[in-house]
């Protein structure tokens, strides 16, 4: 148990923190398989609507802070160029 006012608020805020990373990162992951399925079928614009939608979930994942900026930013450039050497 916590011993002091700024440790409890801790406590509290951590799980609730945990849980809105945990659903962020969820959701990053299944764009981003969605995605890559759709690259692996061959169907261009379904993939390229894919992208969209992953690279979407993965900048507002940067924003809200669950991953760096700069590994966004790299993931989405691989993404991209893994739709363009399909296309």
């Amino acid at each position: 148990m916590a011993n002091h006012k700024s440790a409890a608020k801790r406590a509290r805020q951590t799980p609730k923190r945990q849980a809105r990373n945990r659903n962020v990162k969820s959701r990053v992951r299944t764009a981003v398989k969605t995605y890559l399925t759709a690259i692996e079928s061959g169907d261009t614009d379904a993939a390229q609507a894919r992208f969209r939608v992953a690279e979407r979930e993965l900048r507002k994942a940067a924003t809200k802070g669950v991953f760096p900026r700069a590994q966004v930013s790299r993931k989405v450039s691989r993404l991209a160029k893994r739709l363009s050497a399909g296309s």
